[in-house]
């Protein structure tokens, strides 16, 4: 479908220069599509940004929604979301788009998605059963923890981009829940998950 390949073109090209440098030449050269083609789907490039946007929201979305099984424990799927958001971006180009242009575009949405409302909504009910299920130390503040995983995860996506070292998203979301674990969990499950983190990122890479 040419909207697809105007799509996956824009993303490849968002992906390269960043919101501010790329231009329509360039996605309609990717894309391998006509002017005319491109302008059809998408009036201008903030536009064709948010579709990249929305495309990546439902392609992660998609994906985290084969990982969020309740008959997982919460604490183990909140650990497979973080790899799962290291997995993506490396492997899908409109999802590592996506992730670059919230942040670039400047208002953190796509034409018809919130993502990080969605995201961190989605973590604070994990996190929430997470705790019922004892995986959690006793009064802790779910609203705190799901915010916390959130800011890590586009925190150090923005950094990786800054020091241009992508390669490290995977090395660094590991040492953040090797970090933090030993504040979230009870002592006798604290080597368990440690473990789970270890086996989930050499599975990834």
């Amino acid at each position: 479908m040419t909207r697809e390949s105007v799509l996956q073109g824009a993303a490849t090209i968002f992906v390269r220069d960043g919101y501010a440098d790329a231009n329509l030449g360039d996605i309609i050269e990717e894309a391998g599509v006509t002017k005319g083609a491109l302008y059809f789907h998408f009036g201008s490039k903030e536009e064709l940004a948010r579709g990249v946007i929305d495309s990546g929201y439902l392609r992660f979305e998609a994906a985290a929604e084969s990982k969020m099984d309740r008959r997982s424990p919460a604490l183990e799927t909140l650990i497979d979301l973080s790899v799962l958001h290291v997995d993506m971006s490396e492997t899908d180009s409109v999802v590592r788009a996506m992730f670059r242009l919230l942040v670039e575009i400047g208002d953190y949405q796509g034409t018809e998605h919130r993502p990080y409302e969605i995201w961190q909504n989605n973590l604070q009910e994990l996190a929430a059963r997470a705790a019922d299920e004892g995986d959690l130390v006793e009064d802790v503040d779910v609203h705190a923890v799901s915010l916390l995983l959130l800011e890590q995860a586009m925190g150090a996506r923005i950094m990786a981009n800054a020091l241009k070292a992508t390669e490290r998203l995977a090395e660094q979301t590991g040492a953040m829940w090797q970090m933090i674990l030993p504040a979230l969990v009870p002592a006798n499950k604290l080597e368990y998950f440690r473990q789970f983190v270890e086996r989930r990122l050499r599975l990834q890479s």
